[in-house]
């Protein structure tokens, strides 16, 4: 298979689609929308504005923004001028976005839809030129208007596939970021790859939210769009999510574990477990019952349901299944450009897994039992780290994964647990939270779950409950999560017996630094923040702080 890089698959869509609609961008309410030409217009424009910055080819271009027409626009304008492009999570801190810019040693930096915007600014060093997106912000040292206002450049070069496309940082669960360089070619296969797989073609429709600095986003939503032709709907905010999706009406539709459950929770408030059960167990009503809240979901159109970042658990699955939406787990790593594992297509007796490798991709089990990958879309290296480049490849060249897992007689893998997340009682066992875990999210109003104790002789859970269940009844609750602890600790080992759950009543966010950007729990944040908490002595069962 030849390989062909973003850019040669950009100037083959302006030419086969140019006045087909290609994003559509809300903004107060109203939308506006690009054709592939009019895009390639504005990539352009900004690429000419790059270059008349005067850096030298191969400089590093920091990227931080929500989602939105212009991260498309800056990313291949980027491209464009030979540069290498250095996104960073929109919900970073000062610390994450001042490290990010230092050790990449970015020139330059563009600035879109934020959050706390005046606060990430200060990050920014007064040598590193802060560009404008066309939104609403901060005063930084070059607007949208000014970088735009260029002629268009005309060249259309095509990169080497051994050229450096992106650094990526890691969303630094445990220290600081490490930079995954990827070349043109690892993005251009797993682009490619994806294709096929998800079975994607520009009559596909996907709303992109999820954040771009992230490797799925990135290759299977950006990268995605400009292999199949596919349309691409923003979000303008988390507020007017709902009117954005229906608005989409997407034909693919990837998430993650917490947005399901939320999503869960909130038929669930219109209409109690024990009604829809009774209504689902109608033949005539199931259908008409399933499609109305599909419909209210927006993802009635949706022939292929996704969600991957974290562990989803089986019975929120199952749960969906029944009315009629199939959420396949896929499994991925920034490292190797999110293609390791897909559920597709959907099989009901496989829930729990996280699906077999793509075409293309090698994946064992170590003796540890370590996931390890080989394949193309392997990164090349961490920036500026060769001791950890070494660490994380085997001498045969297999990514470790640093995840624990299984494999059937089928190839289909389960994730049972992070080897370093593995943490040892005060008797001297080992326990793997991330199974613990799973169990109890099967309980549909537990959130967030946190399995730890390595100085308690027994292990505990931290819960943090949904936001409905939160202003629920406290008896109706503690006795419903008495009921999950017994039934998952009489399928544990008497090692691993949870000794109590603690509701927690603080939410574990972004904001908080108790997950990761990638919407994974911190673990060492979170034992060191409730230490007290963790090894306080209770009589109670279901302990409420």
């Amino acid at each position: 298979m030849t390989l062909k890089t973003p850019l040669e698959m950009l100037y083959e869509q302006v030419k086969m689609r140019p006045d087909q609609t290609y994003l559509t961008q809300p903004e107060n309410g109203q939308t506006r929308s690009l054709t592939w030409r009019e895009f390639d217009q504005q990539v352009r424009k900004v690429a000419a504005g790059i270059n008349k910055l005067g850096f030298p080819k191969g400089s590093h271009i920091g990227l931080i923004s929500k989602n939105c027409a212009e991260w498309f626009i800056v990313d291949l304008a980027i491209m464009l001028t030979g540069n290498i492009s250095v996104p960073i999570f929109p919900t970073a801190g000062r610390e994450t976005i001042s490290y990010v810019i230092d050790h990449a040693k970015c020139p330059a930096i563009f600035v879109g839809k934020l959050e706390h915007a005046e606060d990430q600014i200060k990050a920014i060093p007064e040598s590193v030129k802060s560009i404008g997106f066309p939104y609403p912000g901060p005063e930084l040292d070059i607007d949208w208007e000014t970088i735009t206002s260029e002629a268009p450049f005309e060249e259309s070069p095509v990169p080497s596939l051994e050229d450096t496309m992106t650094i990526i940082y890691t969303s630094g669960s445990t220290g600081n970021p490490k930079g995954v360089l990827h070349p043109y070619s690892s993005v251009s296969w797993s682009a490619h790859a994806s294709l096929s797989a998800l079975s994607v073609n520009d009559s596909d429709r996907i709303l992109s939210y999820l954040p771009l600095s992230h490797i799925t986003e990135r290759i299977l939503v950006e990268m995605a769009s400009l292999y199949s032709g596919m349309q691409i709907f923003f979000i303008e905010s988390l507020d007017t999510f709902k009117t954005d999706i229906h608005r989409c009406q997407p034909t693919l539709f990837i998430s993650v574990p917490r947005l399901w459950t939320r999503f869960q929770m909130g038929i669930l408030a219109q209409i109690p477990q024990k009604k829809l059960n009774l209504l689902l167990s109608i033949p005539i009503v199931k259908g008409i019952i399933a499609k109305k809240m599909r419909e209210g979901l927006g993802l009635n159109n949706t022939r292929l349901c996704a969600s991957g970042s974290a562990p989803i658990s089986p019975a929120t699955i199952r749960w969906f299944h029944k009315i009629g939406v199939n959420i396949s787990e896929g499994w991925g790593m920034t490292e190797n450009c999110a293609l390791g594992t897909s559920s597709i297509p959907f099989r009901l007796d496989k829930v729990g897994c996280i699906g077999r490798a793509y075409e293309g991709v090698d994946i064992r089990i170590a003796e540890d039992g370590e996931i390890q990958t080989k394949a193309p879309g392997n990164m090349k290296e961490y920036y500026l780290e060769p001791d950890k480049t070494a660490e994380v490849f085997t001498e045969d060249g297999y990514l470790r994964t640093g995840d624990k897992g299984e494999m059937d007689s089928e190839g289909y893998v389960r994730i049972t647990g992070r080897l370093k997340d593995i943490f040892k009682t005060a008797k001297g066992k080992y326990i793997t939270p991330v199974p613990i875990e799973s169990k109890l999210m099967e309980n549909s109003q537990v959130e967030q779950v946190c399995v730890t104790g390595s100085d308690l002789k027994q292990p505990i859970a931290l819960l943090v409950l949904s936001a409905e269940a939160r202003v629920g009844d406290k008896a109706e609750l503690s006795e419903s999560l008495q009921e999950t602890l017994m039934q998952v600790n009489a399928t544990l080992e008497s090692h691993q017996v949870l000794d109590r759950l603690v509701v927690i009543d603080e939410e574990w966010t972004v904001d908080n630094d108790l997950l990761t950007p990638t919407l994974k729990i911190k673990r060492h944040v979170l034992e060191k923040k409730y230490h007290d908490i963790i090894n306080a002595s209770y009589k109670e069962k279901v302990v409420w702080v």
